[in-house]
């Protein structure tokens, strides 16, 4: 296992959760001053797109940095996820880059407003994406 790749991988996914959990609290609260920038925040987090299926998209975007959190945590604690767990946080990172992918088209031409904190976590999605891409070339075969 690369350590560097490992420990940025955390880093990122850890910077996502935290930036979801921020945006979560703002949705809940709908605190303007939690708004930073052009105000696009407001316009992404109160448009109709800012939930699939009743759940507010800052915490799908919680729940899968969660998820990811804990891939990469067991990782290096666990046989299964020692074995399996570069191929696991790829495809949980590869669901969560195409989640993005729609998430910038919704933001660019549907709502036509850009979320500074969105945008973060989507960099940081994409990040951890490229990452475990990297990671899963560079394991060693079994």
């Amino acid at each position: 296992m690369d350590k560097w790749l490992y420990r940025a991988s955390l880093a990122l996914v850890t910077l996502g959760l935290l930036v979801s959990i921020y945006m979560t609290i703002y949705k809940i609260t709908d605190n303007k001053n939690m708004c930073l920038g052009s105000g696009g925040c407001s316009d992404v987090i109160h448009s109709r797109y800012s939930e699939v299926n009743g759940l507010a998209v800052p915490v799908i975007g919680a729940i899968g940095f969660t998820a990811l959190l804990l891939a990469l945590f067991f990782e290096t604690r666990n046989p299964f996820f020692e074995k399996n767990g570069t191929l696991i946080v790829f495809g949980m990172s590869l669901t969560g880059f195409l989640f993005v992918v729609w998430l910038v088209f919704v933001e660019l031409v549907l709502i036509k407003s850009l979320c500074p904190f969105c945008i973060t976590t989507q960099i940081t999605m994409t990040l951890v994406f490229i990452l475990s891409v990297i990671r899963l070339i560079r394991q060693p075969q079994f």
